[in-house]
């Protein structure tokens, strides 16, 4: 794969602009990356600047904290179907996981991928891996697998801390061959961007994608 499609070109901050949205979605082109990841209100904005290209549209559901209800959480990824979404990038609930509230956690995931399936639209798992134990990596990474979710995904890049190698790879040796892993948070060099796609990462979210690829070229 083309180091450029590894990329989701993401610009999360609470401050970003319709501009600084619009700017990004030329960078997706320029660049070839494979998705822009934004906030849900900038959805119809992107659709509206991609449309004559093959750069996907993802966003955030239940972000930054996963502390939504399962029924907001699934409106959302509605709502952000209805209005061009095509990948949907969901934050779990942290504590119904650190509670052992399994069940709860993979219905959640399960009814969000159910709503995005309606769409061919495919769902990443955001398990916020700084806030968890080794076992409740494992854990979350097994309730997504059981859900049919498409990736497993890090970190939001909003809390304590962001991807790391060594998570990356125990995610990896979990989902297998089943899922993809995401890698996101604090990727902001070529070096870092290298050793998560050596550690299993077919995906990386990041707000230096430029930067990067100018480095690797």
């Amino acid at each position: 794969m083309e180091l450029n499609k590894y990329i989701d070109h993401t610009l999360l901050k609470p401050e970003a602009t319709s501009d600084d949205i619009i700017k990004l979605c030329e960078e997706a082109k320029q660049y070839e990356f494979k998705a822009v990841c934004v906030n849900p209100c900038y959805v119809s904005l992107c659709k509206e600047h991609l449309s004559n290209s093959d750069v996907k549209i993802a966003t955030v559901i239940g972000f930054p904290l996963g502390a939504n209800t399962i029924e907001t959480k699934v409106y959302e990824t509605e709502n952000a179907l209805a209005n061009g979404a095509e990948e949907i990038d969901m934050v779990i609930n942290i504590g119904k996981l650190k509670s052992k509230e399994f069940d709860y956690v993979y219905n959640e995931i399960k009814e969000v991928v159910n709503k995005a399936n309606e769409k061919k639209a495919i769902v990443k798992v955001i398990i916020e891996t700084c806030l968890l134990t080794d076992d409740e990596k494992i854990k979350a990474c097994e309730l997504a697998k059981k859900a049919n979710a498409k990736f497993v995904k890090t970190s939001t890049g909003f809390s304590s801390g962001g991807a790391t190698v060594e998570d990356v790879r125990l995610m990896k040796n979990v989902v297998g061959n089943d899922l993809e892993v995401k890698a996101s948070g604090g990727i902001r060099d070529s070096e870092t961007f290298k050793k998560m796609i050596e550690a299993g990462a077919t995906r990386i979210g990041t707000s230096s994608g430029v930067k990067i690829i100018n480095e690797l070229k």
